[in-house]
């Protein structure tokens, strides 16, 4: 029997925009730098990174808010909530911000970057931490340890 694909629902604060993802994430992330700082109005930012293919918008039309360049933040037209990132120059991936799902409580970031803007006293209990981002050579072992990880939970 074929293994069925998890499905986690999530949405924004208001609830008018509802989205699905169909897979486990690729990886899960808390980001420090001062952007996310401010856009969330906390300390960091929590994402889960899945393919595109298992993303969908169920509910609503999200806006482009934040920054209005090459990293697309995806908001609630109403209430404004980020719930999600599509990544600089692909569209192969989703970040999705990981307190929009509507189960966050197992939401653990397995990475931390921008560490280097990190305020002092915010910490998480994150495997692998980064100055700024990874380098780009570093993400398939990045990949390949959270996936070991979540196998072996």
């Amino acid at each position: 029997m074929a293994e069925e694909m998890p499905v986690q629902e999530g949405g924004c604060r208001c609830g008018r925009l509802r989205f699905r993802v169909t897979a486990e994430p690729l990886v899960t992330m808390a980001c420090h730098c001062t952007g996310c700082q401010r856009m969330t109005g906390s300390a960091f930012s929590l994402s889960a990174l899945y393919p595109s293919a298992a993303f969908e918008i169920v509910e609503g039309d999200p806006v482009i808010g934040g920054l209005h360049g090459a990293a697309r933040h995806f908001f609630c037209s109403h209430c404004l909530s980020w719930v999600f990132t599509r990544p600089e120059g692909t569209e192969d991936f989703v970040n999705v911000r990981g307190t929009m799902l509507d189960d966050a409580r197992n939401f653990v970031p397995f990475i931390e970057t921008y560490t280097s803007e990190r305020l002092p006293w915010a910490r998480t209990p994150a495997a692998f931490s980064f100055e700024t981002f990874p380098p780009m050579d570093k993400y398939p072992e990045l990949l390949a340890a959270f996936a070991q990880r979540a196998a072996s939970a």
